[in-house]
Order: structure tokens, then C-alpha cells, then sequence
């Protein structure tokens, strides 16, 4: 699919992976019609005003990202949010899509969607081998439940719908609301009011053991681009690095790239969440040509980098 010659719009194109995926849709392919949907605007939790979306903006290519998203934290305190919001807003995009006929609906799911005992590297083909990990499971099922759909719909009306699952995304221009934010900004942020404040220690959830697997902003987004270009099947698709890390060598890593002098105090009260993360990433290679390019402590430079640029920005 040739993207420059097609009417895209990405759903939830104001966040953080929205802005950088027009931003490369613009200078890297060359579209000059890309649009984005997103509160005020449109509800798309709403069906009218998914209708209304769709009268507005006529697209050819839908990119659904939207998300009501978070750590931990979040996600133990609003399970039933994020379980409506998320699958009403996907559920009713994809059928309005299919009635009107668009040439593809890329819909990205989440790493949440997995088991929360899965063999590492989780494999696609490990989706449906057990329940989600608690505490982000309705969640994680709301957005599985587009996968089930996708395939559902290309199977009895051959509608060209496509379903990814990045792991944890990073970078410049992250969700730092410690309310809401994921592990890596909550982190930085918390080494860097230490340091503003002089304190002498940073308290972090769990015990440290866990590992995660995360994906630069820009790679994650050059991924979506490909397989929209590129791929045409139900079969769901991982997009990740390839490597795992664990939490407390990550705030370590944190630590020492924005300058904290103190000490990680670990709050072993508070819940790991799941117990370890990676991705088999070869599906992607192989369908449609992603590979992630960015190393991590590069891409994590960046991120500190530009949140503490940020920070005297707005401080002055």
C-alpha cells in the first residue's frame, strides 16, 4: 500500500506515539493527508461521534491508537474504565470502518494481552495459553478482544484488518503524570525531583525482579508504518526490541543518566506486576521488515535528555 496516495487518520494522534507516528507519515513517506482523532473533538467511545469522525475526516486507512492507558497503579484503580473505554472505542471503530468500506484499519493492541505466566520470548502463538497478568488484565483483554474481532470480520467479510502488540514504548515527549505514567518517565521523574529537592533516596514499587522489554518511540512508530504498508493478514504481530531488562537495573541505569546521587529504596508492598517480559520479534522481521534500531541506553539518554530540558522550560 502506497500510504502518500491515501487519507490516514490516526486515532489519538495528539499523544505521545500519535505525534511521532504523523511526524514520520509526513518527512519520512511523504503523506500529505494524515489527520488526527481526538478528545475534544471526537468521543470515541461514542458512536456518533465515531460517525461523526468518519463523515468528517473520509479516511482510507484508519490508525487506531487511542488508549485509556497506565502503570500499575492506574490500572488497579480503574479496571472497569479501562475495560469499557478501551473496548467500545475499538470495537465500534472497526465496524463503522467495515460499513464504510475503508482500505484498512490498523489497530494496535498491547504486550498486556499476553499470559501472565508466558514462556520468554512470548510468541504470538501464546496469546490464548492463559489470563492476562491481574492487575492490567481488563485492560489488556479489552484490547484483545480487536484481535478476535480483526480476525472475525477478515474472515466472513474480508475486511483488511490488522492487529500489533508493541511492548512498553519510551521517549522524548512521554507521559510523565506520575498518576498515570508507565515505569520509565515515572522513574526519571522521581530522580529528578530528588535531585531538585535534595533528598537522599527514591522509593520504587515491587521488588526490583521483574523485566520488561521497551521499544523506542520512533522505532515503534517506523514499525506501524511498515506493516500498514506492508502487511495483510489476521495473525497478530509483536513489535518490541528483543531484550529484556530487569527493574532494578533499570533504575539503576535511570540513577546514573540523570545524575542521582541517593539511594533506590524498594517497596516491597506495592505489586511487580508481571513477572518477566519479552518478545519474540521475528514475525515482524520476517512479514514486513521491522527491526528496532535504537539501543536502549541511547534511546534512554534521550528520553532523560529531553525531560530535563523540559523541565527548565517550563520552570522558567
Amino acid at each position: 500500500m502506497d500510504l502518500k496516495r491515501k487519507r490516514i487518520t490516526v486515532t489519538g494522534g495528539k499523544g505521545f506515539l500519535g505525534t511521532h507516528l504523523i511526524r514520520k507519515l509526513k518527512q519520512d513517506r511523504g503523506c500529505s493527508d494524515v489527520m488526527s482523532a481526538d478528545l475534544p473533538d471526537y468521543d470515541l467511545r461514542n458512536l456518533d461521534s465515531i460517525r461523526q469522525m468518519y463523515d468528517d475526516q473520509k479516511p482510507d486507512v484508519i490508525i487506531h491508537l487511542a488508549a485509556v492507558v497506565g502503570g500499575i497503579g492506574a490500572n488497579k484503580e480503574n479496571p472497569g474504565r479501562f475495560f469499557y473505554d478501551n473496548a467500545m472505542m475499538g470495537i465500534q471503530l472497526i465496524h463503522e470502518a467495515y460499513l464504510r468500506h475503508i482500505d484498512k484499519f490498523v489497530a494496535l493492541g498491547t504486550i498486556c494481552c499476553y499470559p501472565k505466566f508466558c514462556p520468554v520470548p512470548f510468541k504470538e502463538s501464546d496469546l490464548w495459553d492463559g489470563y492476562p497478568e491481574e492487575t492490567n488484565a481488563p485492560y489488556g483483554l479489552a484490547k484483545k478482544m480487536l484481535l478476535v474481532q480483526s480476525e472475525a470480520y477478515r474472515q466472513q467479510y474480508n475486511f483488511n484488518s490488522i492487529f500489533l502488540m508493541p511492548v512498553n514504548l519510551y521517549g522524548p515527549g512521554d507521559n510523565f503524570d506520575p498518576q498515570s505514567s508507565h515505569v520509565i518517565p515515572a522513574l526519571i521523574k522521581k530522580c529528578a525531583d530528588a535531585i531538585e529537592n535534595e533528598d537522599s533516596e527514591i522509593v520504587v514499587w515491587g521488588t526490583g525482579k521483574a523485566s520488561r522489554e521497551f521499544l523506542y518511540v520512533d522505532d515503534a512508530a517506523e514499525g506501524i508504518i511498515l506493516a500498514s504498508e506492508r502487511y495483510d493478514k489476521s495473525e497478530a504481530v509483536n513489535l518490541g526490541a528483543g531484550f529484556e531488562i530487569t527493574i532494578k537495573d533499570l533504575a539503576e541505569l535511570i540513577v546514573r543518566l540523570t545524575g542521582f546521587g541517593g539511594n533506590i529504596v524498594w517497596d516491597s508492598s506495592k505489586p511487580d506486576g508481571q513477572p518477566r517480559r519479552m518478545l519474540d520479534t521475528s514475525r515482524a522481521e520476517e512479514e514486513f521488515g521491522f527491526k528496532a534500531r535504537t539501543t536502549f541506553e541511547e534511546g534512554l539518554k534521550q528520553t532523560v535528555d529531553w525531560y530535563l530540558a523540559s523541565r527548565i522550560k517550563f520552570s522558567l
